[in-house]
């Protein structure tokens, strides 16, 4: 093999190894964000839902289908 090739597979070799020293981590990260914009996510809608105000509206849509005439 000539300098040129081995130089240039040794650069090869050495910038693919420097990629996948940069991404090390990455999709745990992004699980563990996701996971805690899930969470909030249902924190905030299981207080909307348990609240006064749509507690009293969802009883009153299922007290309405439930006395409905068929």
């Amino acid at each position: 093999m000539s300098q040129a090739v081995r130089a240039r597979l040794r650069a090869l070799v050495i910038k693919a190894r420097a990629a996948r020293r940069r991404d090390a981590g990455m999709v745990t990260s992004e699980y563990a964000m996701g996971i805690v914009a899930a969470v909030a996510f249902a924190v905030v809608l299981y207080k909307v839902v348990t609240s006064g105000a749509v507690s009293t509206e969802l009883q009153r849509i299922v007290k309405q289908a439930l006395s409905a005439r068929m």
